[in-house]
């Protein structure tokens, strides 16, 4: 099927990883619907897409804390008659601080985006693709599912989740012509630690990050190449594969002394 007539669905789509993602598809003249919270973002972002690539960009403002928000974007794509041929779930939050002192609503809110709107979209978006046996979905997960996180305790649960999901889901699939494919990213260049407010961790204030546009490149061929799982990065390739040697009561002092907060205070602001 040529790419022009083909639509990639993209949530987190405004920012970071999720937005290079935009330009990856978009280079190749897919048409695009994007997801966001903020229509105003959401607006510019598509305006700027379409006037680079020339493709179709359709927007869908939802707030995917909400349980109801990725059934509803499911209804509103499929009421404009549009087919999915790529599905790609980005949209993700974390926050910082021990897990006695953080707000147990925003991590409900967390995990409700990190992996119930992973669960709902992958799930209506899988079952259409394997009843045309052709699609490809796109999860960005993080190699924070692959180490404790001390600091950012949901967080890595949720990722932890996903990884795990993920290895299961492709297995079921593994004679159908869907292919599923985990990105794993580190500390990315992203607006990420500023919503988590993750600015003052050590590693974040000090340490060098990837830039958003090579780890989204990294996912988008691993895609398109119908890879299972690719972790961006060659010292987040040495760091899962330490961790997976390491006893993990050693992981997370290690994690935990990353990511510590330069002024001394680990409760959440």
């Amino acid at each position: 099927m040529a790419h022009n007539t083909q639509t990639a669905l993209i949530t987190g789509s405004t920012s970071g990883i999720g937005r290079e993602l935009a330009n990856c598809f978009a280079q190749d003249k897919y048409n695009l619907i994007l997801v966001g919270r903020d229509q105003h973002t959401l607006n510019a972002t598509a305006q700027e897409v379409r006037q680079a690539y020339g493709v179709e960009v359709t927007t869908i403002v939802k707030d995917l804390f909400q349980r109801q928000a990725p059934f509803e974007v499911y209804d509103q794509v499929k009421a404009s008659g549009k087919q999915i041929d790529v599905l790609v779930n980005d949209a993700g939050q974390g926050q910082y601080g021990t897990f006695d002192t953080t707000d147990i609503n925003r991590e409900l809110d967390i995990v409700q985006l990190n992996i119930g709107a992973y669960l709902v979209l992958t799930k209506l978006y899988l079952q259409e693709m394997k009843a045309r046996n052709e699609g490809r979905i796109l999860l960005v997960g993080s190699i924070a599912g692959e180490l404790p996180g001390p600091l950012q305790a949901v967080y890595h649960g949720t990722k932890a989740f996903i990884n795990s999901w993920v290895e299961s889901i492709q297995e079921e699939n593994k004679d159908s012509n869907v292919t599923i494919t985990n990105l794993l990213p580190g500390l990315t260049d992203t607006d990420f630690f500023n919503k988590a407010d993750m600015t003052r961790a050590k590693n974040v204030a000090e340490g060098s990050k990837a830039d958003p546009a090579e780890v989204a490149k990294d996912g988008y061929k691993a895609l398109m190449a119908g890879e299972r799982k690719v972790v961006s990065g060659f010292l987040n390739k040495v760091q899962v594969t330490t961790s997976n040697v390491l006893p993990d009561a050693l992981v997370a002092a290690n994690v935990h002394k990353q990511s510590a907060p330069i002024d001394g205070d680990e409760s959440a602001r």
